[in-house]
């Protein structure tokens, strides 16, 4: 990966930075129910870039969106509700409020601020200039600051104004969540550690045919499991009785796996199973061979010698990436396989042996609810950014701020 700038280069970008204004574009798309947000994991990740700024007596001003409004004001989804959680986890600290995030109100809250002060700007979707990635609108943002600071990974792989147009029109550089996140994916994939493995599970084929044509290339080893592996097993003919398999994506995973071949990836799928006749809690289950997995049955979950041989070979590797869970881990007993690798990942991370990088929402979801999340070298919460970046695209958002180096 190309080198960016951080904070810490600023002054060299930007000379003597205190009272400087700097826009910071975060991800303050958190739960909210009845005003109150119930997660406030975004809003941590944010902080450290705010703390940052202001040790160094920047005047802040926060970029954000929250849901779907469609280019037009909507109460239901301002950021006014986020300025007291915000103070709240930069320590008390006051937070100003703009109710629009361009123009003159906007203007004479960012110009007003004291050094060390900040603010949060309304809603960036209020405007259609935003997810139109429009010059103008753009522009209006960019007389707010002197300087960019972009710390929404999340938001990367989106072309709109914030994230993309304005890192041309300002001296740029990355947060510090953003920096941790540049830093951890291009230990994976640019400059790994080798043996590389990648687990990839989930649903569907379809959604992840650019992901695994991307991986098969650079990877060692490719783990498939969760309902993904079923179409692969289908595909080398044997019977996934009523699993949820995609029969028609059978010609497609051959593909994949011919591309792995002349790459010298090996593909491992797994070879016995848990069973049930029905996905929910109490059902009775059983452990067979992939061969053997009956017509009117259900694959659940990767079976137990599969977790062992995999949790054995984890320790001959020195890097892993992972997206998507192994099983229906939302009903037990059928997360069993995905903890059992996830807690032995931990492990070995944590010994120094393995690096280890994770990311996606249900995968996230996983790792938290086996407790290891802090234990994996970076896990990422970005979803749809984190997965563009594992298929090979490039990343709007991270363009632009490569550019400027």
């Amino acid at each position: 990966m190309a080198s960016f700038f951080s904070i810490d280069d600023l002054p060299a970008l930007q000379g003597e930075i205190a009272g400087k204004r700097v826009l910071v574009r975060g991800d303050l798309n958190v739960p909210v129910k009845d005003g109150r947000v119930t997660d406030a994991t975004r809003i941590e990740h944010l902080a450290p870039t705010i703390v940052a700024l202001v040790e160094r007596r920047c005047r802040v001003a926060v970029l954000a969106h929250f849901g779907r409004p469609k280019g037009r004001r909507n109460p239901a989804m301002s950021l006014k509700p986020l300025v007291g959680p915000l103070g709240q986890v930069l320590g008390g600290r006051a937070i100003a409020f703009s109710d629009d995030c361009i123009g003159p109100k906007a203007e004479e809250v960012v110009n007003s601020l004291p050094e060390g002060g900040i603010a949060l700007l309304e809603n960036l979707r209020f405007h259609p200039g935003e997810e139109e990635n429009d010059s103008r609108f753009a522009a209006a943002l960019a007389r707010l600051g002197d300087v960019y600071v972009t710390d929404a990974f999340s938001a990367a792989h989106r072309a709109h104004a914030s994230t993309e147009a304005l890192a041309h029109l300002l001296p740029a550089a990355a947060g510090r969540s953003m920096q941790a996140e540049l830093t951890a994916l291009g230990r994976v994939l640019n400059n790994p550690l080798r043996p590389l493995v990648a687990i990839v599970g989930g649903a569907k084929v379809s959604t992840k045919l650019d992901l695994l044509g991307n991986l098969v290339r650079k990877v060692n080893v490719l783990v498939l499991g969760g309902a993904m592996a079923n179409t692969f097993l289908s595909a080398r003919g044997l019977e996934v009785g009523v699993s949820l398999c995609e029969h028609e994506m059978a010609e497609r995973a051959r593909g994949v796996m011919a591309k792995a071949d002349a790459a010298g990836c090996e593909v491992v799928l797994p070879g016995d199973v848990v069973i049930a006749r029905k996905l929910e809690q109490g059902a009775e289950t059983k452990v067979v061979p992939v061969s053997e997995v009956p017509s009117d049955q259900m694959i659940l979950d990767i079976g137990p010698e599969s977790i062992g041989r995999l949790v054995k070979r984890l320790a001959g590797f020195r890097t892993l990436v992972w997206n998507g869970p192994l099983g229906a881990v939302e009903v037990p007993p059928f997360n069993a396989a995905t903890d059992a690798v996830a807690k032995a990942t931990a492990a070995l991370t944590q010994m120094g042996d393995l690096v280890s990088v994770a990311g996606g929402g249900e995968t996230v979801a996983a790792l938290s609810a086996a407790q290891v999340v802090a234990d994996f070298s970076y896990v990422s919460t970005a979803g749809g950014a984190f997965l563009e970046w594992l298929e090979g695209k490039k990343l709007p958002g991270i363009e632009a701020l490569l550019t400027k180096t």
